[in-house]
Order: C-alpha cells, then structure tokens, then sequence
C-alpha cells in the first residue's frame, strides 16, 4: 500500500480517539506510540534491499507507530527523504542522528528540523576518520523519498568520530536537539560498558534501554538511571524490527516540541514507563 494513501483516521481506528484528561490531570493529551531509533539503507549494517524510506514508513503505519526517529549511523543524509515519503500520513518523522563518540559511545541526536540534522551531520563528517569499505562494511545508500539511489556514501559511517561523548551531547544541545544515549544495558557501544558512569554535567534527555530489558531491571542494574526518562527502541535494522519495541508517551500532539516535554516531564506531558514495550 503506498504510504500517502494511509489517511489519520484510517490509521487510529484501533486506537483510543478523542483528547482527554492524562496521568498528573493534563487536559488534551493523548497516548502515542514511538520509535525513535530506525536506521535506513545509509546504515551499512541495515538490509539493503528492505530499509528505504517508504518501506520503513508503510511498516510504522502498519506497525501503528505514531512517531519514528531516523537514526543512521553518523549521518543524516536519509533523514528528509523519510519524512517527505510519510507527506499525508499520521506518522510523524523526527531527524535525527546515531553518533559515535571517541569512546565509542552511541548517541541518539533528535532534531527539530532537517537543517538542524544537517548541521550535526556537518560537525561529525569533519571529525570522522577513514572511508568506507563496502567489501566489509557494506554499502551506504542514499535515496529519494521514491526510494530511489541517489549517492553512496564513501565515508566510514559504521567508524568512532573525534568528538567526546560529552561534545556530542553539547553540539546536539546548541542545535536546539535532544541528546538520547543509546542502549545504554548493552556491551558493546553502551554509556555504561564503555564509560562505567555518566560523567557529571553530562546532560542527557533521556536514556534509551533496548527490547531485551525493561525498566525496572534497568533502574536496578544502573543506579544513575533512577534519575533519567527511559525510553525504549527497536534500533531497528530491519522491516521486521520496526516497532518490535515502542516507548508510550503521554502528548497532545506527536510532535518535536511534545516529546521534548514529554523527555522532561513537563505540563503534563510523560513517557508511561509501564505501558511501553
């Protein structure tokens, strides 16, 4: 089914309708269901004939996702053809970008609009080392919102940048985005295995944890992580991992500035840790 052709009512006919009174007594809000942590064909760990645009928009729709984060590895070049192949849908596509620190940390970097995505992507390209192998690595596909290839991307996008994790964090922040770190219950790649902590004064908007834990096991085995938003993601890299793990937020609107409230529980706006999956 071609994705434009997926109205708003259509879409939410499963769902609850109709604005309403939420946890803390907000009035207007509604749930929503979000991924914000999608990869395309740019990432060349992804399936290269699955993750395109207007494939991964037609599974959110059908997965009944009402908001989605694209987030390639160190890139954003794939980021406004997604959001153009969900035009005339309900599904919200949020800019964004999976950087990797020095550390070799992941950050998801959540951004306000395409040219705030564009700028973060200029800052990590020049301190981004080493061209891509596709041999190895795997090719790095850059496409239209018809899914059609534009340009591969020679750069090692699957490489660790020169930016601390702490720069990260603060160049996502000047750009006017959120700063997510990424399955921190992971080994490989995580805050915690890589850096042990959060470093103080590092100020992160949320703290993604991956499908294979759910919160209060996190909270337990992480201390530091009482004092975050958690969120969960699918990090998905294929059709079928989309939406195999969603965050619930409490909004009035699936929008950049909602879920900003919602990351830092303001006006009544939250993520609902016990309904999430």
């Amino acid at each position: 089914m071609d994705p434009s052709k997926i109205g708003y009512s259509e879409a939410r006919k499963e769902t609850k309708t109709g604005l309403k009174s939420g946890k803390d007594g907000a009035v207007g809000v509604r749930i929503f269901r979000l991924d914000l942590h999608v990869h395309t064909v740019l990432s060349p760990c992804t399936d290269i004939a699955e993750m395109t645009p207007r494939a991964i928009v037609r599974t959110a729709l059908e997965k009944k996702l009402d908001m989605i984060g694209i987030c390639d590895h160190n890139s954003g070049r794939n980021t406004a053809a997604t959001r153009r192949a969900a035009a005339g849908t309900h599904l919200t596509v949020i800019p964004g970008i999976e950087v990797t620190s020095a550390e070799e940390v992941h950050i998801l970097g959540l951004f306000p609009s395409d040219g705030a995505a564009a700028a973060m992507q200029e800052e990590v390209y020049a301190r981004l080392p080493g061209q891509n192998r596709e041999e190895v690595f795997g090719y790095q596909v850059v496409v239209d919102e018809f899914d059609q290839v534009d340009d591969l991307d020679q750069r090692l996008l699957i490489g660790a940048t020169t930016l601390s994790t702490e720069r990260v964090v603060e160049l996502i922040h000047k750009l006017g985005g959120l700063a997510i770190a990424s399955h921190v219950d992971r080994v490989g790649f995580g805050l915690f295995s890589q850096l042990g902590f959060i470093p103080p004064g590092m100020l992160l908007d949320a703290l993604e944890v991956s499908r294979r834990t759910d919160f209060q096991t996190a909270r337990k085995k992480f201390p530091q992580a009482r004092d975050y938003t958690l969120i969960t993601s699918s990090d998905a890299h294929t059709l079928d991992e989309v939406g195999v793990a969603a965050t619930k937020a409490q909004m009035t609107e699936p929008s950049f500035d909602e879920l900003k409230k919602a990351l830092a529980r303001e006006d009544g706006r939250c993520v609902l840790e016990e309904e999430s999956l």
